[in-house]
């Protein structure tokens, strides 16, 4: 237990290292909503977008605006389209 005037380790921390599509960040929160993480980046990540955590040996997680991620150095997020809708452009166009 650290006492008075003593430095207490999760204090010492100046960051941790993440990355959002393969672009290296300084993060400082130890907990982070993905709202939050959508603001990382210099341009924020659009609600066109979902955002997944890397989930190594298993599937990716998708986090959505109010979920908390508890962070840690080498996490990895990416991003990918929120609506994929194949053949819609051959399904409309006339023939």
């Amino acid at each position: 237990m650290a006492g008075v005037g003593e430095k207490n380790p999760d204090h010492e921390k100046k960051g941790f290292q993440i990355q959002i599509d393969r672009i290296h960040y300084t993060v400082t929160q130890s907990r982070m909503t993905g709202a939050e993480l959508r603001r990382v980046p210099p341009t924020p990540i659009g609600p066109d977008r979902d955002l997944f955590q890397v989930v190594p040996g298993g599937p990716d997680r998708k986090i959505g605006d109010a979920d908390v991620v508890e962070i840690k150095d080498g996490l990895r997020f990416f991003t990918a389209p929120a609506l994929i809708n194949p053949g819609r452009d051959a399904a409309a166009s006339p023939k």
